[in-house]
């Protein structure tokens, strides 16, 4: 059965000098693919390990429904984990290290055999039953990390970078893989990653952290074309940051005479300095528009990648090879559309200019 988990002001702190997560609050909801995403050492595994019971609390309260979970060790929390480097018994067969958790738990015979069948099934590696990890690729061992982890049937399901020892192919099969199964258990799930594009692929919703606390908290859509702030805007992918200076809501790109009107700016935003976010692939080449000339392309099959040097600065630029491709040495405009890009202030805290 799935429940809700419920993170109210969690605290962790290793010393007095070192607070890694200060006050952390969210609910992910059950049957829930929730994923906290971050750069390296934002406290994103830390947190998974807070819920796992791996780690310790130093301030708030972690719930699984509404039973407080903060002192209660591993083994009693009902959960299933599935960890960066697999973690399978190599001297145990697939089915063994999929019934292991099983005979923990006391399951007998015949429903431990089935259990087990029916996993090995759903995983896609039941002909795989009788051999031994170590004679597998990463993407099979991680198979039966992830049968291993539901088989038991957990309240949550936590995954600690479970695709990051896999190349890029196998990454793309197994984030389907994990999303499929993941759906059917119906299982709540915590899922840790530094990958932006897996987050975005395979979660209901994203908890974007940095130093400790929550950027924002959205869907993958939501978040990528309405980041709250400047930091998640240029994490979640590439992007080109502006200067410009904002007049009545028409931002005019610093160092150029192009600019742009931006109808859902909020009213006391209108005016000052902002940076604005562009998107490669948001940018449009038309016949007029911001000037630039091409001085480097790339091409990655589906899209050509340019770098346009213009007087507001370089700028990246994706367009399809389907469209009338552009040399180094071209003269090009670009167009930028307001209603697919963003401004955030000019301070510290890069906040969202834009209307809800």
């Amino acid at each position: 059965m799935s429940v809700t988990i419920n993170i109210e002001h969690a605290r962790k702190v290793y010393d007095k000098d070192n607070v890694v997560i200060p006050d952390l609050s969210a609910q992910i909801q059950p049957g829930e693919f929730f994923t906290l995403l971050g750069p390296s050492g934002c406290g994103k595994t830390t947190l998974l390990r807070m819920i796992a019971g791996f780690n310790t609390i130093e301030g708030g309260e972690i719930k699984f429904g509404d039973k407080v979970i903060n002192n209660l060790p591993p083994y009693k929390r009902n959960i299933g984990m599935v960890f960066q480097n697999y973690a399978v018994f190599p001297h145990m067969t697939t089915r063994e290290n999929v019934a292991f958790g099983l005979k923990e738990h006391k399951v007998r015979e015949p429903e431990l055999s089935k259990r087990v069948d029916d996993m090995l099934k759903m995983v896609q590696i039941e002909e795989l039953a009788d051999r031994i990890p170590s004679n597998m690729s990463g993407g099979q061992q991680q198979r039966i990390a992830l049968a291993r982890a539901i088989v038991i049937n957990p309240d949550v399901l936590l995954m600690d970078e479970p695709l990051s020892n896999l190349d890029a192919k196998l990454r793309v099969e197994m984030r389907s893989v994990i999303r499929h199964i993941q759906q059917q258990a119906g299982i709540t799930t915590v899922y840790v990653t530094h990958d932006q594009e897996e987050a975005l692929a395979i979660s209901d919703r994203i908890a974007v952290m940095n130093k400790g606390v929550i950027q924002q908290l959205d869907t993958p859509v939501n978040i990528y074309r309405h980041p709250s702030n400047l930091f998640v805007a240029t994490f979640m992918g590439l992007t080109n940051v502006v200067d410009v200076d904002l007049n009545d809501k028409v931002a005019t790109l610093t160092g150029s005479d192009y600019s742009v009107r931006f109808d859902k700016i909020k009213d006391e935003c209108a005016n000052g300095k902002a940076k604005l976010c562009v998107r490669p692939n948001d940018f449009r080449f038309e016949d007029s528009g911001l000037k630039g000339e091409v001085i480097e392309r790339v091409f990655f099959g589906t899209i050509m990648d340019y770098t346009v040097k213009t007087d507001a600065g370089e700028m990246r630029v994706t367009g399809s090879v389907n469209d009338k491709l552009h040399n180094v040495g071209d003269t090009v405009y670009l167009r930028i559309e307001s209603d697919v890009v963003n401004l955030f202030s000019n301070d510290e805290d890069g906040t969202s200019l834009m209307q809800e």
